[in-house]
């Protein structure tokens, strides 16, 4: 006889994609350290940058495929916490922002794409909070998608600024950071779009069901007024 599976507990921390969203967070300072270390001109430093970028990039790409598979093992166990579904968007952000600036500050991205990558961040989390608040859901777009696979591909690739085997990694990086910029205004527009006119339906159903009760108030009125029409002939030929 087969036990039925216990319910999901939307308090729970301790289950696996939480986990994965903790360790990613835990993550985040190793490649901010790493970088940093990359910025000094500590004699016993000069050596190591290179290999301290690889491990910023390495840490990174451990972040980015937590990242995934917390996602993926979430929808695939149907696991939904409050936890979760707060810290797990704060991680990502906390990732590709501060990866961002401490590439900045290390001057291999133009300061113009930093800007429009993290504001983009900060207006795609304002149109979500701001959807939620009135009740609609925002689909990630397809380009979004692109957005976020050319980041977490570009970021990583920056860190070392080394071309193992010959590889023009900084470049590629570059290339790759530069079209995410260019995908982030597009989809960012999208997503503008798409709140706007989820609010107009939202908006035409809220009306069109207003109209139904008044139309409904009207009937029940009506059919109130012929009930009483219809008594009080009768009570008058009574008297």
């Amino acid at each position: 006889m087969e036990t039925a599976a216990p319910p999901n507990n939307e308090w729970e921390i301790n289950n696996l994609p939480n986990k994965l969203t903790i360790f990613r967070v835990c993550l985040i300072p190793v490649i901010i350290v790493c970088l940093i270390l990359n910025l000094t001109e500590f004699s016993w430093i000069l050596d190591k940058k290179v290999t301290f970028g690889y491990i910023a990039g390495w840490t990174f790409v451990a972040a980015s495929i937590t990242d995934f598979l917390d996602g993926y093992i979430a929808r695939k166990r149907k696991i939904v916490t409050v936890f979760g579904s707060f810290i797990d968007p704060i991680a990502d952000k906390f990732l590709v922002v501060s990866s961002l600036i401490m590439l900045l500050a290390l001057e291999r991205l133009n300061v113009i794409v930093v800007i429009i990558l993290v504001l983009r961040e900060i207006y795609i989390t304002a149109l979500r909070l701001l959807a939620i608040e009135r009740g609609v859901t925002l689909p990630v777009a397809n380009l979004a998608k692109w957005k976020t696979a050319f980041q977490m591909i570009g970021i990583p690739m920056l860190m070392p600024n080394d071309q193992p085997w010959g590889l023009p990694m900084p470049i590629t990086g570059k290339i790759c950071v530069y079209l995410a910029a260019l995908i982030s205004v597009y989809s960012a527009m999208q997503y503008s779009l798409g709140l706007v006119r989820k609010l107009k339906e939202e908006r035409k159903k809220k009306q069109e069901l207003k109209k139904d009760k008044k139309e409904q108030e009207n009937e029940l009125r009506k059919e109130k007024d012929i009930e009483e029409q219809q008594t009080n002939p009768s009570s008058e030929s009574e008297s």
